[in-house]
């Protein structure tokens, strides 16, 4: 913990050291601070309530996870990372969901479809052009194959497009 001359202005750690019965914000308190901390680091048996500060994004009820990655591709910039890659997934499921419901199609009929089904093909061009989703995996969520056949639909329905 930094001195609190270096330490942010809004960063308070007053009421944190007196829960923990440190007197000052002292170099003695921080390091009382970080022994402490240390501490109950190593008295965590298997670690698993720190995992999703280890390995997740976003920490936060169900609710908040679900609203976040939204927000995160609205907003993006020119942001980059784990965090974005799971908010474009969170996206692209959004867009599929509404298709499957659009055609009253189950995952089991998504999954039983021939590969080139025209429905596939139509989701698949809107996955390319509403999101950022490789075509191996726009490939592996509609079951259509390989990226290359995915590839291979859309640029047939192109050249339908075209012609039109």
């Amino acid at each position: 913990m930094k001195n609190a001359k270096r330490r942010l202005s809004w960063l308070r750690v007053e009421r944190l050291f007196g829960e923990m019965r440190i007197p000052q914000d002292s170099p003695a308190g921080r390091g009382q601070f970080g022994r402490w901390m240390e501490e109950r680091r190593r008295q965590e048996s298997d670690g698993s309530e720190w995992k999703a500060v280890r390995r997740g994004w976003c920490l936060g009820d169900k609710a908040f996870k679900k609203e976040l990655p939204e927000q995160m591709h609205e907003g993006r910039g020119d942001h980059y990372g784990e965090e974005l890659r799971e908010a474009d997934t969170e996206h692209a499921e959004g867009v599929l969901a509404a298709e499957l419901r659009r055609r009253r199609w189950t995952e089991s009929q998504l999954r039983n479809r021939r590969k080139g089904d025209p429905g596939k093909v139509e989701i698949a061009w809107r996955l390319r052009r509403e999101t950022t989703m490789t075509l191996r995996w726009i490939a592996d969520r509609l079951h259509m194959g390989t990226w290359t056949s995915v590839s291979n639909c859309l640029t047939e329905k192109r050249k339908l497009n075209e012609k039109k």
